[in-house]
């Protein structure tokens, strides 16, 4: 598990440094280095939104995308790093407060190939992705958000990439 974290750490700080969002600055093809289906992870695992939901509730595909310029979503997104679903739950669209929630996935998980890539090989952000739904078991309900500095070059980097008509691969 060190070796997990220590990996999302760089991976976090690359982040952090120049305000990539998850679409990033990524001109050239996706090549799915390390991509796997069905992964085999233990929890917990999380999921970040605005969304009020209740223990029990699904979280299912279908509804727009947070990223790239806000078409339906073919996947939901979750991740083994509480600081990432904090940072999902900060940069997703609506009014509603920042929630992080404890999901279980109903189906197969795969990696999230908009970080699993040239970028962060090998997946050290252990984001994934599924086209089933995620049922939540729970929500976080300690943790810090990221300074409004780093958001707003993630935010930044987002209008950009939507600029450049780079999309999230979905």
């Amino acid at each position: 598990m060190e070796e997990d974290q220590a990996g999302f750490d760089r991976a976090w700080a690359a982040l952090e440094a120049d305000g990539e969002a998850l679409l990033g600055r990524q001109t050239t093809g996706f090549t799915p280095l390390g991509l796997r289906r069905d992964v085999k992870t233990t929890g917990p695992l999380y999921h970040g939104t605005k969304a009020d939901l209740q223990v029990g509730d699904l979280i299912e595909p279908g509804f727009t995308s947070n990223y790239g310029r806000g078409h339906q979503a073919n996947f939901v997104y979750l991740t083994e790093f509480l600081d990432a679903a904090v940072l999902a739950a900060e940069l997703a669209t609506g009014e509603g407060r920042e929630r992080v929630y404890i999901v279980e996935p109903t189906g197969p998980i795969d990696d999230d190939p908009n970080v699993t890539d040239q970028k962060f090989p090998g997946n050290p952000t252990k984001s994934y992705r599924t086209q089933s739904p995620l049922r939540i078991v729970g929500e976080a309900m300690q943790w810090q958000g990221h300074s409004p500095t780093m958001l707003n070059r993630m935010r930044e980097s987002i209008d950009q990439a939507k600029t450049a008509n780079i999309e999230a691969i979905d």
